[in-house]
C-alpha cells in the first residue's frame, strides 16, 4: 500500500477519497449541533445558511488542504485535520457564546444574512489560522 501512495494519481485519488469521507462526517456534526436544520433550509433558499455551510466546507477543505501539505501520510493528515475540524467546531460554539444579546443559530434560520456572513467569515478565517498552526 505505500508503494502505491507514491503514485501520484493513486495518492490523489486517496486524499479525496478520504477527505471527502471525511468532510461529510463533519458536515453531519455540524448539522447535530446547529438548532436548524442544515438540508431542509437551503431547499427552502435560506441564503444565511448557505452563507454559513459554505463558510464550513470551505474551513473544513481548507484545514485538509495543510493537514495534507504538512504531513507524510494519509493517516497522519486524516488525524491533523479532524483536530483541526474540532478547533473549527470550538470556534462555532465561541462564536455563539460570545453573542449573548442573541442567538446565532436562531439568527441563521431566520436568514439574517448578516449573522450568515459572519458566520462563514468565521470559519473562513479560523480555518487559515488553524491550517497554518497545522503545519507547523
Amino acid at each position: 500500500m505505500a508503494g502505491l501512495m507514491h503514485n501520484p494519481y493513486f495518492a490523489t485519488a486517496a486524499y479525496f477519497t478520504v477527505t471527502g469521507l471525511a468532510m461529510i462526517l463533519f458536515l453531519v456534526v455540524f448539522e447535530l449541533v446547529t438548532r436548524y436544520h442544515v438540508w431542509a433550509e437551503l431547499k427552502r433558499g435560506n441564503m444565511a445558511v448557505a452563507m454559513a455551510t459554505g463558510g464550513k466546507i470551505f474551513g473544513i477543505a481548507n484545514i485538509f488542504r495543510y493537514s495534507i501539505q504538512a504531513n507524510l501520510s494519509l493517516g497522519q493528515a486524516l488525524i491533523w485535520g479532524t483536530f483541526g475540524f474540532c478547533l473549527l467546531l470550538v470556534a462555532y460554539f465561541i462564536f455563539e457564546f460570545m453573542t449573548p444579546s442573541f442567538k446565532v443559530d436562531q439568527e441563521i434560520a431566520n436568514d439574517n444574512r448578516a449573522i450568515g456572513f459572519i458566520a462563514m467569515v468565521l470559519s473562513i478565517g479560523f480555518s487559515y489560522i488553524i491550517g497554518v498552526s497545522l503545519s507547523r
